[in-house]
């Protein structure tokens, strides 16, 4: 199943805590990439926040994955999610179907 997960600041990360989280953060995003759950990945240009195109069996393990990742489990981001799918509308212009 595919998951467009987006995140927006929940609240603002002070200097000090963006040293002592970011570390964390991108590492186990990297891992997600690597573990084949986060297909592709985006900064987001409206504001701070990233995008992630997820391959996951269910919406509920979408959420556990991206909760579980240190700026989500702090507070500091919280992420919408919105499953996807084939474009069905399109085998309406293939014959016989």
């Amino acid at each position: 199943m595919k998951v467009i997960a987006i995140a927006s600041v929940s609240k603002p990360l002070t200097p000090e805590e963006r040293q002592r989280i970011m570390p964390n953060e991108v590492p186990a995003t990297l891992k997600l990439y690597l573990d084949g759950k986060i297909e592709q990945f985006w900064y987001r240009q409206d504001g701070p926040g990233v995008v992630f195109l997820m391959n996951v069996e269910s919406l509920e393990q979408a959420r556990t994955t991206v909760e579980g990742l240190p700026l989500a489990a702090g507070g500091f981001a919280k992420y919408e999610l919105i499953p996807v799918g084939p474009l069905a509308p399109l085998g309406l212009l293939i014959q016989n179907r």
